[in-house]
């Protein structure tokens, strides 16, 4: 039996408001085709982070965790570009995130495994809220097909965004971790806040 979409265990600091959802909905073509974008980009994500641990033979866990989302995020491509171009909709060459971009700003970029443990986090940031967003989507969307697309996309992104926070504490100690995990949680409730409403799944809300 499916586990009904939560979102009672995210760490996010800050609840996405429900007026949020009918905003976004109000344009779904183009939020599936953001939606699409973001997963081809936590793909990508994925495999960079493949080649990024700081010994050249990485641990066996370390490849699995990594192939494993990238192989998670192509097939979640695959089937939002298929409901997009089924729809009428057509994926767009370029993209923005304002969202992400501002968090990938938080990275200290040149600082070896301090580096990688930002983007680990960063990528768990980003999982987490859009675990939160697809649990929202699958509750206020009208179109039976779409709100069961996010309800089964939340299950993974809610795995994804724990798995990332394992993966951290593989190179630091926890303590190191949760110091600037918390120190992230709050950056990241104030980027969210800070974002322009529209139908993007990171968007922000009138």
């Amino acid at each position: 039996m499916p586990v009904k979409p939560s979102t009672v265990d995210l760490p996010l600091r800050l609840k996405t408001p429900d007026v949020w959802a009918s905003q976004a909905l109000e344009e779904p073509l183009e939020l599936l085709n953001d939606h699409a974008h973001l997963e081809k980009k936590a793909a990508t994500n994925a495999l960079e982070l493949l080649n990024r641990w700081p010994d050249p033979t990485p641990p066996a866990k370390w490849v699995q965790t990594m192939t494993s989302i990238a192989r998670d995020e192509v097939e979640h491509l695959a089937v939002v570009t298929r409901i997009l171009a089924r729809r009428g909709g057509r994926l767009t060459k370029g993209h923005r995130s304002p969202y992400a971009n501002s968090l990938r700003r938080l990275v200290r970029n040149g600082q070896g495994t301090r580096e990688l443990l930002d983007r680990l986090l960063v990528s768990a940031l980003i999982e987490a809220r859009s675990c939160e967003r697809f649990e929202m989507l699958s509750r206020f969307c009208d179109d039976r097909e779409l709100a069961k697309l996010y309800a089964g996309l939340w299950a993974s992104e809610n795995g994804h965004y724990r798995v990332f926070l394992e993966r951290a504490r593989d190179l630091h100690t926890a303590d190191d971790v949760e110091k600037r995990w918390d120190w992230m949680l709050n950056q990241e409730a104030k980027i969210v806040k800070q974002q322009t409403p529209g139908p993007r799944m990171h968007s922000g809300w009138a």
